[in-house]
């Protein structure tokens, strides 16, 4: 039997809280935090003695430099994501990265690269790929119940939730945007896990800020930071077209007059020989039989909650030296079509993306 894997976590926030409780859950015999370290040290310390973590550092330097640590677990603002992803493959561990994989798409390709050259494994922490409804979708479409998926519809409006107005939530240079790069990139990556991973080739899109400039549309995430400002989005639409000829259209706002009936991330993936939506955690899938329109609910799969499941293939991935779903190339391809939606918005014209 494989001894546990040791794990450090930089950022004792409220994310870092998050794994720390998954991993209690996934259990010491296949893995254990060991290590913490935040810029606020007191919470770093406060973070150990909650969940019995033998050893804090003084700084992410020191917890990356760590000769007793197998894997780190990232979960600090966007800007640094880069610089501690890189130094921890450099380091020799592997990484479980928060989203967005970085601040931009160049940063995002510098950390791909890195993961290359180290031979560690890199997986990015989305969570959504593992909800029971979005496995039980992600099955239908494997089992060829969709056909082949050629349009895909998705999103989610927040109404008022605008975080932490003025902190690195609310600035472009520590966030690298607002909800497009916050919550729009969950609905992006989960959109082309189930549609089968197609590469994005064109993008076009708007951006805009009708609420958070105004310091209205405030949300409960997060701290206010009322000497800071505000200079991203709180509304994005976008266009993205595949070398498929595939298309997915995204919506996303943190504040918005929207006047729909629900506030949950939804999906709707139309294909040649059938169609299935997600509304939160509810699933439907329709297809026609004998010119009739057929519609049945999807169920969702059983078993452990979506961030056990995430942990343990992380693991499982160390283990057994294998890629991971939520692999590195998927994180920047995310952010490629991130900074291609930004682009078109300034722009005003259509972003083509071209791959090595």
């Amino acid at each position: 039997m494989s001894q546990p894997i040791r794990i450090g976590i930089i950022g004792a926030g409220a994310i870092g809280k998050v794994h720390m409780e998954t991993f209690q859950k996934v259990g010491a015999e296949a893995a254990i935090v060991t290590a913490v370290t935040d810029v606020y040290l007191p919470l770093a310390e406060q973070r150990a003695a909650e969940f019995g973590i033998t050893t804090i550092h003084e700084s992410p330097q020191a917890l990356l430099e760590d000769p007793e640590l197998d894997a780190v677990i990232i979960g600090v603002p966007n800007q640094f994501h880069a610089p501690l992803a890189i130094e921890a493959l450099k380091q020799g561990k592997h990484v479980l990265l928060e989203k967005p994989m970085a601040i931009d798409a160049e940063a995002a390709r510098t950390i791909y690269e890195a993961s290359q050259a180290a031979g560690k494994v890199l997986m990015m922490a989305h969570q959504m790929r593992w909800l029971g409804i979005n496995r039980a979708i992600k099955a239908r479409v494997e089992n060829g119940d969709l056909g082949s998926i050629y349009n895909v519809k998705t999103g989610w409006f927040r109404k008022k939730g605008i975080p932490g107005w003025g902190s690195w939530f609310t600035r472009k240079d520590q966030a690298g945007g607002g909800p497009l790069i916050d919550i729009g990139v969950h609905m992006l990556d989960l959109s082309l896990y189930l549609m089968g991973n197609p590469r994005p080739v064109s993008v076009y899109g708007s951006t805009y800020a009708e609420f958070g400039p105004k310091r209205r549309g405030i949300g409960t995430w997060g701290t206010p930071n009322w000497d800071g400002y505000y200079d991203v989005e709180d509304l994005a639409t976008a266009l993205i077209k595949f070398d498929n000829g595939a298309t997915l259209s995204l919506d996303v706002s943190w504040a918005a007059h929207s006047a729909s009936l629900s506030e949950e991330p939804f999906i709707h993936l139309m294909g040649t020989e059938g169609g299935a939506a997600l509304v939160g955690t509810n699933g439907c899938f329709v297809t026609h039989e004998d010119d009739k329109v057929v519609e049945s609910e999807i169920a969702p799969f059983d078993g452990e909650e979506d961030r056990v499941l995430l942990s343990r293939h992380f693991i499982d991935c160390i283990n057994e030296g294998k890629q991971p779903i939520a692999s590195a190339l998927s994180g920047y391809t995310n952010s490629r079509i991130l900074d291609a939606i930004y682009e078109s918005s300034r722009t005003g014209n259509e972003v083509k993306l071209h791959w090595d």
